[in-house]
C-alpha cells in the first residue's frame, strides 16, 4: 500500500500547493468540492453501518453551507433552509425518525461547514497565504510523525475504543513535530509569521489536529468501517485524508483573527 500512497501524494501535494499559492476562486472551488465529497461518504457509510440519514440532503445543504463559508459568507442561510427542510420531510414522513434528522444535520454542519474554513484562512489580507501553508505543512508534519513513532515506539494506546492504532507516544511525536514544524517555517518565512504567534499556532494544530483525526474515527467506528472511501489510492477517502482538519481548521481561523494576522 505505501506505493500508491507515494504516488497519490506525489501527483496531489504540487496541485495543493499552487492551489493555495495563487488562492482566489479556483482554491474556494477545491475546498468546497472536498467538503462536498466529505458529505457524499459521511452518507454513504451511514448508510451501508445501516444508520439512518438523507443523503443526499446532506450532501445539498452540507454543500451550499461549505460553498458559502468557502467563499467568506456566514453559513446561517443554508443552514436555516436545509434545517427547516429536513424537520419538514421527517415530519411528513411515516418512518418519521429523530435519529435520522439528527444525523442529517449533524453531517451536512460538521462536515460542511468545519472544513470549510480553509477557504477564509486563504482570504486573510497578506498573512493568508503563509498561515495555509503553515497549516497544511504542520498537519502533514504530525500525522507523519504520529504514524511512524507509533508504529515503531508506541505501546501505550491513545483511545483504543475510538483507533485502536494511535497511541500516546505517536500523539506526543506528533505534538512535537507540529512545533518544529511551525518553528521551522516562522524562520524561513523571514518574519511573515512571528515566531510566538507561530509557535502558538502549532501548539493549536499538534493538539486539535489529532482530535479532529479522533473524531472522525468515533464516527466510523459507530458504523463498523475502517476507511470512508476509496478515492484516494493508499489514502482511503477525501474524510480520510482531510479529517485533520475538522475542528482544527476553524479553531486555526479565529486563532488568526486573535492574533491580528487577518489585516
Amino acid at each position: 500500500m505505501i506505493f500508491p500512497r507515494i504516488i497519490t501524494g506525489l501527483i496531489g501535494i504540487p496541485i495543493l500547493l499552487f492551489l493555495i499559492y495563487h488562492g482566489g476562486l479556483a482554491y474556494s472551488a477545491f475546498v468546497a468540492t472536498v467538503c462536498i465529497l466529505c458529505l457524499y461518504e459521511y452518507g454513504v457509510i451511514l448508510t451501508l453501518g445501516r444508520r439512518p440519514v438523507r443523503t443526499w440532503l446532506c450532501v445539498m445543504g452540507g454543500g451550499a453551507m461549505a460553498v458559502f463559508v468557502a467563499l467568506g459568507f456566514p453559513a446561517q442561510i443554508p443552514f436555516a433552509f436545509m434545517a427547516a427542510a429536513t424537520v419538514l420531510l421527517e415530519m411528513a414522513a411515516k418512518d418519521a425518525s429523530i435519529e435520522r434528522l439528527a444525523l442529517t444535520v449533524f453531517g451536512a454542519c460538521f462536515f460542511g461547514i468545519l472544513p470549510a474554513y480553509l477557504g477564509p484562512i486563504r482570504a486573510l489580507g497578506s498573512a493568508g497565504r503563509a498561515a495555509s501553508f503553515l497549516l497544511f505543512i504542520c498537519i502533514w508534519a504530525t500525522d507523519i510523525a504520529a504514524y511512524a513513532v507509533g508504529k515503531t515506539l508506541g505501546s501505550h494506546p491513545l483511545a483504543p475504543a475510538l483507533s485502536p492504532n494511535k497511541t500516546w507516544e505517536g500523539a506526543a511525536a506528533g505534538f512535537v513535530a507540529a512545533l518544529v514544524a511551525s518553528c521551522g517555517f516562522s524562520t524561513l518565512s523571514r518574519g511573515t509569521l512571528p515566531m510566538t504567534e507561530a509557535l502558538a499556532l502549532g501548539v493549536l494544530i499538534g493538539i486539535f489536529g489529532q482530535l479532529s483525526d479522533l473524531a472522525e474515527s468515533l464516527i466510523k467506528r459507530s458504523v463498523g468501517v475502517k476507511d470512508s472511501g476509496a478515492i484516494l489510492p493508499g489514502h482511503g477517502g477525501i474524510m480520510d485524508r482531510f479529517d485533520s482538519f475538522l475542528l482544527a481548521a476553524p479553531l486555526f481561523y479565529y486563532c488568526l483573527i486573535i492574533f491580528g494576522l487577518g489585516k
